[in-house]
């Protein structure tokens, strides 16, 4: 007797990557988002309402004119 539960697992959907969302192209110059200062280019900051965060260091900075110029 075998339960349901011990058949396959159902696979998960894969979300389409939002990493593209971080560049723009504009004048023919691609704009990358504010990256890390201590992690370096290719990790980008999350950008909230009153903060930039980086995931990977922690790193947190809550200048307003700096989040302004992320968005």
């Amino acid at each position: 007797m075998e339960k349901e539960s011990e058949g396959k697992k159902k696979k998960k959907s894969k979300r389409p990557s939002e990493k593209w969302k971080k560049y723009k192209i504009s004048n023919g110059k691609i704009e990358r988002g504010r990256s890390c200062p201590r992690c370096g280019p290719g990790v980008f900051l999350a950008v909230s309402k009153n903060r930039l965060y980086c995931g990977k260091c922690h790193y947190t900075s809550f200048d307003k004119e700096e989040i302004a110029k992320a968005n």
